[in-house]
C-alpha cells in the first residue's frame, strides 16, 4: 500500500476497488453500503476523503459518537462544496475520535496494523496513506493533522487559522480548530490550498528560508529515536544550503493555559448535547467537557491573555520556517491511543500554518519533519515546503 498523488491520473474505479479491498482491515472509512454506486453516479472527479465532522450533503454526520446523527444536520460545509466545484467527488466520511477529541476510532495504521494511525484525523490519514484516495479533509485543534500524517507517512497541511472558513464543522474548540488535509506530496498539499483558500495566490519562494530550531526544553519532549532522527534531517538542510538558526524560543510554553482555553471552549461548544446525551459520550471525551464545565468566564480570560502574549511573541520571531520534529516519535503501538500533540501546540496556539513532510523510517514506521510558518504566509511555507521535503525525504 502506498499513497497516490493526484498527478497519477487514477481512475476513480481504481479508487473504489482499492477501498473495497483495503479498507475492510484498516477502517478508515464508516461504512456505507450504497458507496460504489453513490460514487459511480458521478459524472467525473477526484475522490476524497471527508472527516466524519464536516456535514456533507447525503451522508449522515456522526462525528465518531453514539449522538443521534440528527443532531449535526445543516448546511453543507463550504470547503466540501468549493472542492466538489473544483471536479472532487465524496468517497465517503473518515473515521475520526469521538468529536475530534482524544477517544480513537477503529482506524489502523497502514504501515503496522498494530500502531495507531493517529488522531483525531485518524481515517483521513489513513486512507491516503493507503491509496484509497488522493486527498482527504481533516481538522486540527491542537495536532489533529500534523501528527497522524507523520505517523502515516503523508503530507499533512493546516492553513493559518481562519484562512479557511470552518462553517459546516463541528466545533471542539473554536479559536483553535483549524481546517486541513492529507496528499500524497507537497504538490498535492498546494493544489488544495489554491481552491480552499481564499485569494490564494502562487508564491514564488525567493531566496532559500532561514529556519529556527525551538529550545532544548521543548525538543526535549520527543523521544530519543525522533530526536536522532531530527538531527540526521538538520544535517542534510545544512548540507543542501540552507541557514538553520538555533533559538530560546519555546523554552517554556504554558501548557495549562492552552488547556484552559481548549477545556473551556469544548464545555461551551457541546453544553446543549452533553446536558441532554452526557450518557452517550465517551469516557475521554464527557471527562474533558466536565472540566471546562467546572472552569470560569476568568480562567479563560487569562488564558486568552497568555495566547494573546504568545502570538506576539510568536509574530516577532526572526526565522522564516519553524522546523521540529513532527511528532514525539514514531506510531506508538496500540489502538487505545492517539499520541501525543507536544509538537504541534505551540504552532496551533499561534494560529500558524504548518505542515508535515515525510522524513525517513526508523524501526520500520514513519517520520515527519513539522515546518512552521509566518501566520498568513501560507502561499511561502508550502513553495518552501516542496523544497526542505526532496531534502529529508527517505525511502517509505
Amino acid at each position: 500500500m502506498r499513497p497516490r498523488s493526484l498527478a497519477e491520473r487514477v481512475p476513480l474505479a481504481d479508487y473504489l476497488d482499492r477501498i473495497d479491498a483495503v479498507d475492510p482491515v484498516l477502517h478508515a472509512f464508516l461504512p456505507e453500503p450504497g458507496r460504489r454506486a453513490r460514487v459511480a453516479a458521478a459524472t467525473a472527479g477526484v475522490p476524497l476523503g471527508v472527516k466524519d465532522i464536516y456535514r456533507v450533503d447525503g451522508l449522515p454526520t456522526r462525528a465518531g459518537s453514539k449522538l443521534p446523527p440528527e443532531l449535526f444536520e445543516g448546511q453543507e460545509a463550504s470547503l466540501v462544496t468549493r472542492l466538489r466545484a473544483a471536479g472532487y467527488v465524496v468517497a465517503g466520511k473518515t473515521v475520526t475520535a469521538e468529536f475530534a477529541s482524544s477517544a480513537p476510532g477503529p482506524t489502523r495504521n497502514p504501515h503496522d496494523l498494530a500502531h495507531t494511525p493517529g488522531g483525531s484525523s485518524s481515517g483521513s490519514a489513513a486512507a491516503v496513506a493507503a491509496g484509497m484516495v488522493p486527498v482527504a479533509l481533516g481538522s486540527q485543534t491542537l495536532g489533529s493533522v500534523v501528527r497522524p500524517a507523520a505517523f502515516c507517512g503523508v503530507v499533512g497541511f493546516r492553513p493559518t487559522h481562519g484562512r479557511v472558513p470552518a462553517d459546516g464543522m463541528l466545533p471542539h474548540s473554536p479559536s483553535l480548530d483549524t481546517v486541513g488535509w492529507f496528499t500524497a506530496d507537497v504538490a498535492g498539499a498546494a493544489h488544495v490550498a489554491a481552491i480552499a483558500c481564499p485569494g490564494w495566490t502562487d508564491a514564488d519562494p525567493g531566496p532559500e528560508p532561514v529556519l529556527g530550531v525551538p529550545a532544548p526544553e521543548y525538543l526535549r519532549q520527543a523521544d530519543a529515536v525522533a530526536r536522532r532522527a531530527f538531527e540526521g534531517q538538520l544535517a542534510a538542510l545544512r548540507d543542501a544550503g540552507y541557514a538553520v538558526r538555533t533559538t530560546e524560543f519555546l523554552s517554556h510554553m504554558d501548557v495549562a493555559a492552552m488547556r484552559v482555553i481548549n477545556r473551556y471552549e469544548l464545555a461551551r461548544s457541546h453544553e446543549g448535547w452533553f446536558t441532554d446525551h452526557a450518557d452517550r459520550y465517551r469516557p475521554q471525551t464527557a471527562e474533558a467537557v466536565r472540566e471546562g464545565l467546572a472552569l470560569t468566564p476568568d480562567d479563560y480570560a487569562k488564558a486568552l491573555r497568555w495566547r494573546d502574549d504568545f502570538v506576539a511573541a510568536y509574530d516577532d520571531t526572526d526565522v522564516d520556517v519553524w522546523v521540529t520534529p513532527a511528532a514525539p516519535g514514531t506510531a506508538p503501538r496500540g489502538l487505545d491511543h492517539t499520541g501525543d500533540a507536544a509538537m504541534s501546540i505551540p504552532f496551533s496556539v499561534a494560529g500558524a500554518p504548518a505542515v508535515s513532510v515525510p522524513a525517513g523510517r526508523a524501526g520500520g514506521l514513519p517520520l515527519g519533519l513539522q515546518l512552521a510558518g509566518h501566520r498568513g504566509a501560507d502561499e511561502r511555507l508550502l513553495a518552501w515546503a516542496a523544497m526542505i521535503a526532496k531534502v529529508v525525504a527517505g525511502p517509505l
